[in-house]
């Protein structure tokens, strides 16, 4: 595999709970080695699930392939385990410099199993790691072979459509931030980051909760989006305006289409994120989806403000991006990461709402799919949204801080 270096997923590398997770559940007879072999498959076809994070000496750091790392999973007792699993998941923390980015748990059934892909936010967005779930699955259940991706990650402007760099005045901003960066002359070392971030996970307890539409449910809403020319997306982000109270979602973009360096179905980073601010007092949900709908197609159709977060990722100072969530949420003494933390990252408030809709899929392997989405030091609450056949999940993942599970 080439190497390929961290540029816009800087900001996941020191961040508290970037990662996120794909539940599928599969209709065949649950066999241990069965898993275990078609695991090992997908982790030749993607060598990316073979890396680690590595530091060259001149402080650059990339995705290092290490052939010794195996498609290793945990078996448990059902799924009612689930929220306790990822919870310790997230509570130990993720030392990217020496684990894999993906973790994998299993839950056997009488009639299939139920599997969980947690991956670290350095490795893919959801929509990448809901196509590997996909791969497993069709390999596990036909025996279709996974085909090798090597990755090609974004490493510049020139990646991107044209007129997708940064308006002069967030240019302005983003000079003057790293300037003062610059003049603080220090950096986040990563063990001090790792000891914040498990500080950070315990005493911000996430809380899940899964809601499932099935058939006729889920048919009803595609028809009426249909019929009222919106999108699901449009209509799920007036739904949580309406029930949050709120004039502001932040939601994901998938932007494979608009990048050049893309290749199908191969791992790493293709998302980018934007509010949706809709001042209206509109109460019903289908008015307020048309208008939802208007504002979703300019920020998409504008080059400028669909990448307006990686844009500001590739301008600035990676060192400061890895200063920004322990000098905001923590007591690393850094203005300049506080700056950003607070007015651009929105660690200040911590009051966002959040939507990542990867979409509906057609699929004779999978039965139903679960998406966690990542738990964002930013968001109050966010949902994970992903269509199966006619079953739709969605995913709420909201702070409460610290509390304790039961014991299922």
């Amino acid at each position: 595999m080439s190497k390929q270096y961290i540029i816009t997923e800087r900001a996941h590398l020191m961040c508290p709970n970037m990662h996120f997770g794909i539940l599928i559940s599969i209709d065949k007879k649950y066999l241990f080695n069965s898993v275990r072999e078609t695991l090992k498959a997908l982790f030749d076809a993607h060598p990316f699930l073979k890396s680690i994070i590595a530091r060259e000496s001149s402080g650059r750091l990339y995705y290092k392939f290490q052939e010794q790392i195996e498609a290793k999973f945990t078996e448990k007792i059902s799924t009612g385990s689930l929220q306790a699993d990822y919870k310790e998941v997230s509570e130990m923390g993720w030392d990217v410099f020496h684990e894999g980015l993906l973790k994998v748990f299993v839950y056997p059934k009488p009639d299939g199993f139920d599997i969980l892909f947690i991956a670290h936010h350095l490795l893919c967005d959801g929509r990448g790691l809901l196509e590997l779930a996909r791969s497993f699955a069709d390999s596990y259940v036909k025996g279709v072979s996974p085909v090798y991706r090597e990755v090609c990650l974004i490493k510049s402007l020139k990646d991107f459509s044209i007129g997708s760099d940064l308006p002069w005045i967030s240019k302005m901003i983003i000079d003057r931030v790293n300037r003062k960066w610059k003049k603080e002359n220090h950096s986040v070392e990563y063990n001090k980051y790792q000891k914040f971030e498990v500080n950070y996970i315990k005493q911000n307890t996430v809380r899940l909760s899964i809601e499932t539409k099935e058939g006729a449910d889920v048919r009803s809403i595609i028809d009426l989006c249909h019929e009222k020319e919106i999108s699901i997306n449009d209509y799920l982000i007036a739904k949580m305006m309406i029930d949050e109270h709120t004039n502001k979602v932040l939601i994901a973009a998938d932007i494979r289409k608009y990048v050049t360096v893309y290749k199908e179905r191969s791992l790493g980073n293709f998302s980018t994120a934007f509010g949706v601010v809709c001042n209206s007092k509109e109460k019903d949900i289908w008015s307020l989806a048309k208008k939802v709908s208007k504002i979703v197609e300019n920020q998409i159709n504008s080059p400028k403000k669909l990448m307006l977060v990686l844009a500001c990722y590739i301008r600035m100072c990676p060192e400061l991006i890895d200063a920004v969530a322990i000098s905001t949420l923590g007591d690393y003494p850094s203005n300049a990461g506080k700056f950003v933390g607070s007015n651009m990252f929105g660690y200040k408030n911590r009051n966002g709402y959040s939507i990542t809709n990867l979409g509906k899929i057609e699929s004779d392997t999978i039965e139903k799919a679960i998406f966690i989405p990542p738990a964002s030091p930013a968001n109050k609450k966010t949902l994970g949204v992903v269509t199966v056949n006619t079953t739709m999940s969605v995913c709420s993942i909201e702070t409460v801080g610290n509390i304790e599970y039961e014991k299922s």
